[in-house]
């Protein structure tokens, strides 16, 4: 069974990379995390977390089912998609570039209530509405990761994409629920976001050169 994972190992590995980059770069989920971190304490956050993850992974499925559909009409389609995804990421790139150079004020997004229940709403509503999510999933889908795969190649990417998604963000939930690391993250912004912009810069190359 490993043995039909190992053609599709590197194209995980691409996938992966950006989506590690998309969900460990600041957006609303962090800003969601960050308020939720302040305000309720870690375990809320970690919960949030888990709606977040679930969201992305529907975005996954989603985008995946999407993408496949246009491979099997039109090879020109993901060319198109390709170069819209690798423009976004440029456009990150540049927008991450900007803040380092005058980073923004840091502020916090909307807190939910205390259920559990909400909390894991919250959190999937806002994946599922984020445009920098669909458009990053967009990108990787673009990659082609799984095609030509099988279920055990689909349900390896959808758990590694969930656990990446939830990995990441609760690391930002239990760094910014500690007064330290906040004023840490505050001060190095700068350097946090000129790192952002090289790696959106690459992955905007990569992508737009794509051949899978």
């Amino acid at each position: 069974m490993m043995a039909d994972l190992i053609p599709f190992l590197p194209g995980f590995f691409a996938a992966f990379s950006i989506l590690m980059v998309a969900a460990s770069s600041p957006g609303p989920a962090v800003a969601m995390l960050l308020g939720i971190s302040m305000s309720r304490g870690r375990a809320a956050a970690l919960v949030t977390c888990l709606g977040i993850a679930f969201g992305s992974t529907t975005i996954n499925l989603a985008t995946m089912l999407g993408v496949g559909l246009l491979l099997s009409e039109a090879a020109w389609a993901m060319q198109i998609l390709r170069i819209l995804g690798a423009a976004y990421l440029a456009w990150l790139a540049y927008g991450a570039f900007r803040k380092a150079a005058n980073p923004p004020a840091l502020t916090t997004g909307p807190v939910p209530a205390r259920s559990v229940p909400r909390l894991l709403l919250a959190g999937y509503l806002l994946q599922v509405t984020n445009p920098k999510a669909i458009v990053f999933w967009l990108a990787i889908a673009a990659l082609g990761a799984t095609e030509g795969g099988g279920a055990l190649v689909y349900a390896a990417f959808f758990i590694g994409a969930w656990i990446i998604s939830f990995t990441c963000h609760a690391a930002w939930a239990l760094l910014l629920s500690a007064a330290p690391i906040r004023a840490a993250y505050a001060r190095a912004r700068r350097s946090v976001e000129a790192t952002l912009g090289v790696l959106f810069a690459f992955f905007a190359f990569k992508l737009a050169t794509s051949r899978s």
